[in-house]
């Protein structure tokens, strides 16, 4: 394709994501300084029709850019524009005071939805560098135990057990896991686990195995991760864009499974990446399109985040803010 022609492309995509109108020949002359007549405008659009990149929606409309078009578009972006101070600033004032994990994952899903008006999606971070800090054991009832894991991040989880044992034999059991597994790593912590069951006396072994196996579960939490979405009423403003597809993108938003793998897919370390339409593995979101990148402390600290949105959008402004919230979220936890 010549330089024309993709500047006559690039036109189109602008002018489409900020009027919401198919784009005629006229337009594009009256609107951009192309220095070609209209005609040849025309024979332009022409061939960026014929070859996939621009479609007509109705008879005697103008035309309108196809997924195809926008890969072309996102792919012959030379430079993102960077924020500006103000809005660099802004993002520091709304990331600061984060109390804990909790409180920086929610901050970064509203920050992200605010900055780019779609639908935002943030990944827990897997905490790989988190060691076990102390398993306790209180006895609720005569046959209620509590089994309490604490990491070294502050992390806490519990199960209730249905388990009768004596407090000696509690006091064994909990003094015999944390002398196998306080200040090992989680992932060392949970090899070691997988045997310890058995190494109990014959009488203890039975009620030892449900412990360790509740620890393990616990434990291997750390491992697991989940994802948060914000701002999905952003999707009320691009009604006309979903037509009748808004129903399953919504249902696919309330699936942590198909985020997670979304994420895993589309994210590749800390660079921007831009999955369009057609190429979203997942066919109730091939309506949209999704910006992600990853952040955090690699390789301590690892997750995604990113933005769904309609696949007209402003990709240079989403792809921008999607970056700056990454390297600023990832500045945090390094800081933390």
């Amino acid at each position: 394709m010549d330089d024309r022609k993709r500047q006559v492309l690039r036109a189109i995509v602008t002018d489409y994501v900020d009027s919401r109108e198919p784009v005629g020949s006229k337009a594009l002359v009256e609107r951009h300084n192309l220095g070609v007549s209209p005609a040849t405008i025309r024979n332009d659009m022409a061939v960026l029709e014929e070859e996939g990149y621009i479609m007509q929606p109705h008879t005697s409309a103008g035309r309108i850019p196809t997924d195809k078009g926008y890969r072309l578009f996102v792919d012959q972006l030379a430079e993102i524009k960077p924020l500006s101070g103000a809005e660099k600033r802004a993002i520091t004032t709304f990331m600061s005071g984060a109390a804990d994990l909790d409180d920086i994952v929610a901050r970064t899903v509203r920050l992200l939805a605010r900055a780019t008006q779609q639908v935002a999606i943030v990944q827990y971070p897997i905490l790989s560098n988190s060691s076990v800090r102390h398993i306790e054991l209180l006895s609720l009832s005569p046959d209620r135990t509590l089994v309490i894991a604490i990491s070294s991040t502050g992390k806490v989880e519990q199960r209730n057990l249905l388990l009768n044992l004596g407090e000696d034999d509690l006091t064994r059991v909990k003094n015999r896991i944390n002398k196998a597994v306080v200040g090992l790593a989680t992932a060392e912590a949970l090899t070691v686990l997988e045997t310890l069951g058995e190494q109990f006396d014959p009488p203890l072994r039975p009620s030892a195995r449900v412990v360790v196996a509740a620890v393990i579960e616990m434990l291997g939490l750390a491992g697991d991760t989940r994802v948060v979405v914000g701002g999905v009423p952003n999707l009320t403003r691009f009604g006309e864009d979903f037509e009748s597809t808004i129903a399953p993108v919504l249902e696919a938003l309330e699936e942590q499974v198909v985020l997670l793998r979304l994420l895993g897919e589309a994210a590749s370390g800390d660079e921007v990446t831009v999955r369009i339409g057609r190429e979203n593995p997942f066919e109730q979101l091939q309506s949209t399109s999704m910006v992600a990148a990853g952040y955090g402390n690699a390789p301590d600290t690892w997750a995604t985040l990113g933005i769904v949105g309609p696949t007209r959008m402003d990709y240079p402004s989403t792809i921008a803010s999607v970056r700056a919230v990454a390297r600023y979220v990832g500045r945090f936890l390094s800081e933390g």
